[in-house]
């Protein structure tokens, strides 16, 4: 589903954020990524899907080589992904149930499509009452499950998640991923990248481990170890 071969970013400023890495993710895996502060973690969920390009080497995702894709497919190709953001990125003029119908509205979806869907992927989130609801007047752990509910309400094969809980507090942030775990209960693909140890070590999933944007290790029922 996710492969990388040597792929390599170096930005404009001259800092190479990812060197040489390499791995593969199947369909319906749960990974962690992991590592210190600039070790390429970010850059490495943008690669995924496709908001950077690789300098060298080769990212394919959904058997496609993303640097071969053009413009026009790009769409389409993301609406194969859900991605969570660390900051939310919800529209403040819009209740919940407007951010999350907006990722359908963008995909042409009708209106009775809308009306079905948006409660359901709700109610899985635990905010059903929130409906109405802006996001001014949720706490961080709300507006996070809004984003989360906004990410999957499109039955993505792929959810992608940059520190979606760096901004809450513990008890929340494994709220959060109770609900990625069972996301990816259903068959959906989670990639995480994150600074949660605890919650690593507590999951047991697969971790792929970055430092100076090289792979130094990926273990199958990994943990978060002091070199991250």
């Amino acid at each position: 589903m996710i492969l990388l071969e040597n792929a390599s970013k170096l930005y404009a400023n001259k800092v190479l954020a990812l060197d040489g890495a390499s791995f593969y993710i199947d369909r319906s895996e749960f990974v962690f990524i992991v590592g210190p502060s600039g070790a390429g973690k970010s850059t490495l969920v943008r690669l995924i899907y496709r908001e950077e390009l690789p300098t060298s080497g080769r990212v394919v995702v959904f058997d496609k080589d993303l640097s071969k894709m053009r413009p026009r497919e790009v769409p389409f190709f993301r609406r194969r992904i859900g991605v969570v953001f660390q900051d939310f990125k919800l529209l403040e003029d819009r209740t919940v149930f407007e951010n999350v119908a907006f990722a359908l509205r963008v995909t042409e979806s009708t209106r009775r499509e809308i009306k079905r869907r948006v409660p359901a992927v709700l109610e899985l989130v635990g905010l059903r009452d929130k409906q109405r609801s802006y996001p001014r007047q949720l706490s961080g752990g709300e507006q996070q499950r809004v984003s989360l509910a906004r990410a999957i309400v499109n039955n993505p094969e792929l959810v992608v998640a940059d520190e979606p809980t760096g901004n809450l507090d513990p008890d929340t942030a494994w709220e959060i991923f109770q609900l990625l775990r069972e996301i990816n209960r259903r068959g959906t693909t989670v990639v995480v990248a994150t600074h949660a140890k605890e919650i690593v070590n507590r999951f047991g999933k697969r971790v792929i481990a970055l430092k100076d944007g090289q792979v130094v290790r990926d273990e199958e029922k990994g943990a978060y170890s002091n070199e991250d």
